[in-house]
């Protein structure tokens, strides 16, 4: 399984460096990392800068393995950080469809990514850590949980929203709200098996490559065809796509065959 797992941490640094060039293009934050409304921000353009480049360099130690587990570790942390103390108060607080389950989708991507940093760090040892990266770590038995969280929140999307996800189909395939549900089903019960711990190893390969096969023919065409205005939007959709496909072949990786848990 070396190779499923190191496929998987490449496929999530490259799009956690695709991200930070992003940033650092557009000095602004890919639609899921932060809140819509934070334009207003003081500072933003510095704030921007930093990120992008803390960002590309975060994704290049994670490709590379330079520095794998601090680089995680600390991607991870601040990806947490917005998500517990900015998306959570910009729900509650601010939108006014917080009531509405598809108005916290980007809330659950942007977790979706903490939880990969969170996995790919498990799978470094220790070695002579500081207190406060040892303190960084606690949330790494929960990795693969969260991950599956969200996984299982994106089902509901698509059972929730079939007609209008329906729309991003491939043309050339039939039935698209079928293959709605279906994918639906598929998020679903790969979610709950990886909790459970239930077929661990092959619900995850299966969930990594159902999700690259999307890149491949939903994602990919999408960005090829898209109008200038809406490129980056789209960029950063396939990005996540083929971040989460590494998110899950590296659980499927590191679940022994066994069946024993990681929590």
């Amino acid at each position: 399984m070396g190779t499923l797992l190191n496929l998987g941490r490449i496929f999530y640094g490259i799009v956690i460096m695709e991200m930070g060039l992003h940033v650092l293009y557009y000095h602004d934050f890919p639609y899921m990392l932060l809140p819509p409304k934070h334009s207003g921000m003081p500072g933003l353009a510095v704030i921007a800068a930093v990120s992008g480049i803390l960002l590309v360099l975060a994704g290049a130690c994670i490709v590379f393995e330079k520095k794998t587990r601090p680089a995680a570790l600390l991607l991870g942390s601040v990806l947490l950080l917005i998500f517990c103390f900015y998306f959570i108060p910009y729900q509650l607080m601010v939108s006014p469809n917080y009531m509405h389950f598809g108005d916290w989708e980007n809330a659950a991507k942007e977790l979706a990514l903490c939880s990969g940093a969170y996995v790919i760090a498990g799978g470094y040892p220790q070695k002579g850590e500081s207190p406060l990266f040892r303190f960084l770590a606690k949330p790494i038995p929960f990795g693969s949980m969260l991950f599956a969280i969200t996984i299982i929140s994106f089902s509901f999307d698509h059972f929730l929203y079939a007609n209008e996800a329906a729309d991003y189909v491939p043309s050339w395939v039939p039935a698209h709200v079928f293959w709605i549900y279906f994918t639906g089903l598929a998020l679903l019960a790969s979610g709950i098996a990886i909790i459970l711990n239930i077929k661990r190893k092959l619900a995850a390969t299966l969930l990594g490559a159902m999700i690259l096969t999307w890149f491949v023919i939903l994602h990919i065409p999408r960005i090829v065809v898209s109008p200038l205005p809406y490129l980056a939007s789209e960029i950063t959709s396939a990005g996540i796509a083929l971040a989460y496909s590494g998110i899950a072949f590296i659980v499927a990786a590191k679940s022994p065959a066994s069946g024993t848990s990681l929590l």
